[in-house]
């Protein structure tokens, strides 16, 4: 199965896209997007959706995970995220890839085994896991690899077939 992993931003999405079959990974590629700061946001809406349909269409995934948003303090930053994370799940619904979404906790509990983990801690599991030389910057592309994994190990367990 071909995942891409997404980590939602305006600034930088980081993606990554991995393959898993009998409980093996093999790491296909990754990357971020970035967009410029001080041009028009609807321009960075245009690159953000511009160059993941792109990546989409070179790297054929099978399914995209993405991080499900929470609220922080700054609501003008999480609704600009969201916008951004909607272009990202259009570009992929166009393409009639199925769209999975996953919590931070589910994120670090999938990854590591423990849903309190540090970021750093994700990203060298992640590393491990992916048997990578070194944890992959920027930080969002190793985060979107990271949420790759949790969606092959949820889509693989056995209670996945019980979701709703």
């Amino acid at each position: 199965m071909r995942i891409i992993g997404i980590d939602p931003g305006y600034a930088i999405v980081g993606f990554g896209v991995i393959e898993y079959e009998k409980s093996n990974f093999s790491v296909i590629g990754y990357g971020a997007v970035t967009t410029p700061a001080g041009i028009d946001f609807e321009r960075r809406l245009e690159i953000i959706y511009s160059d993941i349909s792109q990546i989409l269409d070179n790297y054929k995934p099978q399914s995209l995970a993405i991080e499900k948003l929470y609220f922080q303090n700054n609501q003008k930053t999480a609704i600009d995220v969201a916008e951004a994370r909607g272009v990202t799940i259009l570009a992929a619904a166009q393409r009639h890839i199925p769209i999975y979404e996953y919590t931070p906790l589910q994120v670090k509990q999938s990854v590591t085994g423990y849903g309190q983990a540090v970021k750093k801690q994700v990203q060298e599991m992640t590393k491990r896991i992916l048997k990578l030389p070194q944890i992959p910057k920027p930080d969002d592309t190793a985060d979107a690899l990271a949420i790759a994994v949790c969606h092959a190990h949820t889509n693989s367990s056995i209670l996945s077939s019980y979701k709703k």
